[in-house]
């Protein structure tokens, strides 16, 4: 079995997210999406609200699970069996970094890691733009799935 996990924060889950994992659903017979827990971050949402988010967005899609994990990427690779990490490049900057990430897994861990290109109508978008919109009431609407709702 072909096994892809796509590892984020997810706060929240954006347009950019759904394009790449929705992309990445014929490469994979199984994708699953990671919420990593670090307790040194601050949220603007819960753990539950960011897995409810992907769920609900993905409800209708068998081949998509959703779990959370805390510790290394690979490690948690290792221990569900998923022998590739899917990741969205939306920039260079984004190459640069992640190409860093990717040898380091490779070295850690036989993992190699597929890189998809962000469609050109979602690529300026981050969780961190979202969260900056919503701050200041603005229309995040058209940058994440309708499953996010802020409260």
């Amino acid at each position: 079995m072909k096994r892809a996990l796509f590892p984020g924060s997810f706060d929240p889950l954006t347009l950019g997210h759904v394009d790449i994992i929705k992309r990445g659903i014929p490469l994979f017979d199984e994708i699953i999406v990671a919420i990593g827990i670090n307790s040194d971050k601050e949220y603007m949402f819960s753990l539950e609200e960011r897995k409810h988010f992907i769920e609900e967005t993905f409800k209708d899609e068998p081949k998509v699970k959703v779990t959370t994990y805390k510790g290394l990427t690979v490690d948690y690779c290792n221990e569900i069996d998923a022998g590739f990490i899917l990741r969205g490049l939306r920039n260079p900057a984004d190459f640069e970094f992640e190409k860093a990430i990717a040898h380091t897994n490779r070295t850690l861990q036989n993992i190699e890691t597929v890189f998809l290109l962000t469609s050109a109508n979602t690529s300026f978008i981050s969780s961190s733009i979202v969260r900056e919109v919503i701050r200041y009431n603005g229309d995040y609407t058209k940058l994440v799935p309708d499953s996010v709702k802020v409260k």
